[in-house]
């Protein structure tokens, strides 16, 4: 490969690497997460997610719980978008399923805070997920009839 290549990738490897750990760390406070090569590996041949809690490094995805992880793969997606946006970005319901609701209503915060030039159309079952919305549209099915309303500046 290339030099150009190369340096082009190392640049886009630090870039979504800073943006994961810092989405992460908004998600879950006094956690890190960072995208490293295998030991003895160049970046070149693959990548591993590290996850740390507290300044210990965890050995395995495995040792998370399952709200955990679906922060962990979120937080890694998110990343690549903030690295390279879309004109928008579509997250369904599965998002936030494995989460509580204080985890649910961190993402939408967190959507807020890093994403601000960017739309996201989120389907969800959790309230808390649109407290952090500027408009939303709710959906609602009553004696056989499908309903739409919109809000603007959600609290």
């Amino acid at each position: 490969m290339d030099s150009k290549k190369v340096e082009n990738l190392k640049k886009a490897w630090h870039q979504v690497n800073v943006n994961f750990g810092s989405i992460f760390s908004t998600l879950l406070p006094g956690m890190e997460a960072k995208l490293v090569p295998p030991e003895g590996v160049s970046f070149l041949k693959g990548l591993q997610v590290k996850i740390g809690f507290n300044g210990v490094w965890k050995e395995s995805l495995t040792e998370l719980s399952s709200g955990q992880q679906s922060l962990v793969a979120l937080s890694l997606i998110l990343a690549m978008l903030k690295y390279k946006p879309a004109p928008f970005c579509l997250l369904d319901d599965e998002v936030d399923a494995a989460l509580d609701l204080s985890h649910t209503q961190n993402v939408g915060a967190m959507l807020k805070a890093h994403f601000k030039n960017s739309q996201f159309i989120i389907v969800s079952l959790k309230d808390v997920m649109f407290n952090n919305a500027n408009v939303l549209f709710r959906t609602k099915f009553v004696d056989g009839v499908s309903g739409v309303t919109r809000t603007t500046n959600c609290k």
